[in-house]
């Protein structure tokens, strides 16, 4: 038989002791009587009840109030209730100041007492439901949000303890919404410098000049508006780390900076005389594919090397759909803490219609999806979107595999406005040569998209080799034609399967 909720009784009197000890058992609550402050204080410190029935006038060197005071710094979940005798509403205005839920005068009838009573021990309930819940999703976030049980994820996780607590940079890969600065935080945590700051930079929303100043800082004087020295993220995440998001849209010139700092762990300030040397370890993070930036000329290559030390790829969420059910429990339990909103049990139904879901937003996707649900106290809205968004996919228009589709649009047009070009030329010289038709397919397995990038593809293959074939494979010379680097024509030479023999 569980035990009954216990209410701590202080008052100096005993008739008011025995009324209330008499009015908490006919409720099957249990009593327990301190007819003075210092002996409440020392048992609420010892064993804190589910809530506190307070006279504020008591004898001795502790008040009410200063029990009161005491209570609230030991522990701020219990609610206390204050008695109060007519003619003090100085010392109650005080008590509610210091944390009270509310009071009672006396004299007064046992309904007066019962509201206020029911009202404290349900917002005692809800604060340790509450806080168990926070323990539970602190628990299960650091294998479920960030790792996840699949077996991808754990040799994910494996590789973050490995090289969490050195000072290697590492380049975190991987779609929008994945979870790629939760890794980079992860490796923080894990790291010696965890007690350091650490400094987070979003390379994307930022233009280069600006970004350079955020990055390298600035003296004063350095440019128009420049009135003060200023220091730059480098320099706030000194013995600490720097986070990079979005580092495949920074500038060559700024891919030179980074370089010299990584190497030399120095810089100078923008307008500065003199280097700055600085210990930072650096996590980058992109949802680019940087060997492709770096073969069209687009990224450095030195850089790329010298970040690509250890690369952690984290999977999009519907290569992962077995997480799905964990991750939307997390979610859901999650925000209800958040809005003190009751938890909802999502339905069969509407857990299958989540793992089939594609998820092109990804982890990010589900964690705004589950919050909708939540706010919206249903999931029947959600249900019916992802029920519509199901039906979409379904009835995509496809090219069937009898049927070949028009010539690129990304080289027809061109070749149509430029008709004297070297391009213009050679194509037309060629013929129009379709591209190769797609393999068998079911109905549904491709979408729109894919039929437009398969085709984009071969009439890319088709192009490269035509302009190889018109310079007799001068490859310098068809990259010149192409308006791309040498570089990135090798690259799409060794990418298409390309050779004198095609």
């Amino acid at each position: 038989m569980p035990e009954p909720i216990r209410v701590m009784v202080v008052d100096d009197d005993p008739a008011m002791c025995e009324f209330l000890i008499d009015f908490l058992g006919r409720r099957g609550y249990g009593a327990e009587p301190v007819q003075n402050a210092e002996q409440a204080v020392e048992r609420f410190e010892r064993s804190p009840p589910a809530a506190v029935i307070l006279d504020l006038v008591m004898p001795g060197e502790m008040d009410g109030l200063a029990a009161l005071a005491a209570f609230r710094r030991i522990d701020r979940t219990v609610p206390v209730l204050v008695l109060s005798g007519q003619g003090r509403t100085a010392t109650v205005v005080q008590a509610m100041k210091l944390g009270a839920i509310d009071f009672v005068s006396k004299p007064f009838e046992e309904s007066d007492l019962e509201a206020p009573l029911v009202s404290a021990l349900r917002q005692h309930q809800l604060c340790r439901e509450v806080a168990h819940l926070r323990e539970q999703l602190q628990g299960e976030a650091r294998h479920t949000l960030l790792y996840g049980r699949s077996e991808r994820m754990v040799r994910i996780r494996e590789l973050i303890d490995r090289v969490a607590d050195t000072d290697i940079p590492v380049l975190i890969c991987g779609e929008r919404g994945t979870g790629k600065e939760l890794v980079a935080r992860a490796l923080y945590a894990k790291s010696r410098r965890c007690d350091r700051p650490f400094v987070k930079v979003n390379c994307m929303g930022l233009p280069a000049d600006v970004l350079e100043s955020e990055l390298f800082g600035f003296e004063r004087g350095a440019f128009t508006g420049a009135m003060q020295h200023r220091p730059g993220k480098f320099e706030f995440a000194n013995h600490g780390t720097l986070f990079l998001d979005e580092l495949g849209a920074m500038t060559p010139s700024l891919q030179a900076k980074l370089l010299h700092v990584l190497q030399d762990g120095e810089f100078s300030r923008l307008g500065g005389r003199t280097n700055v040397h600085v210990d930072v370890r650096v996590i980058a993070a992109t949802n680019q594919n940087l060997d492709a930036a770096v073969a069209a000329g687009r990224f450095r290559e030195d850089l790329f090397l010298r970040l690509n030390e250890v690369t952690i790829a984290l999977p999009p969420l519907r290569e992962r759909r077995e997480e799905i059910p964990a991750l939307t429990d997390l979610f859901i339990k999650k925000y209800s803490v958040q809005y003190n909103r009751p938890l909802i049990e999502i339905t069969p139904p509407t857990l299958q219609a989540l793992v089939n879901h594609d998820w092109p937003g990804n982890v990010r996707e589900l964690e705004n999806l589950a919050k909708r649900v939540v706010v919206l106290g249903t999931e029947s809205t959600v249900l019916k979107d992802l029920q519509q968004a199901a039906v979409a996919a379904r009835h995509r228009p496809v090219t069937p595999p009898s049927v070949q589709p028009e010539p690129a649009i990304a080289v027809a047009a061109p070749v149509r406005e430029a008709s004297h070009s070297p391009i213009a030329t050679v194509a037309a010289a060629a013929g129009p040569t379709l591209p190769s038709p797609m393999p068998p397919i079911e109905p549904g397995q491709y979408s729109l998209k894919d039929v437009s990038r398969h085709a984009a593809r071969e009439a890319e293959r088709a192009l490269i080799l035509r302009m190889l074939q018109h310079t007799r494979w001068n490859r310098k010379e068809a990259a010149g034609i192409l308006g791309i680097s040498y570089k990135a024509l090798l690259y799409k030479i060794k990418e298409n399967g390309l050779d004198r023999a095609s």
